[in-house]
């Protein structure tokens, strides 16, 4: 796997460390906290996150969410979310 991959996956998994247990976390922030940078480059990002998260979610590690239920990650449209596993 890229560096780049196993860094996304680090950062959702660290995010999600930090938040309380049960709570998600939003792909942008994700992409966001890896840019780390003001500007807008962080958007290029999503879909590279969305992905991380989709193998994360197929390791069982996360789940991918809409509307605070569980969905797949390959059929999921709109926004999502991240969450661990309840």
């Amino acid at each position: 796997m890229p560096d780049g991959d196993r860094s996304l996956e680090d950062a959702i998994l660290g995010l999600l460390d930090r938040r309380a247990p049960g709570a998600s976390v939003c792909p942008s922030d994700v992409a966001r906290a890896v840019h780390g940078s003001r500007d807008e480059g962080w958007r290029e990002l999503m879909e590279p996150v969305r992905r991380a998260a989709a193998r994360l979610a197929a390791e069982g590690r996360v789940e991918i969410t809409q509307h605070g239920d569980a969905v797949d990650p390959a059929r999921a449209r709109g926004p999502v979310r991240i969450r661990r596993p309840g």
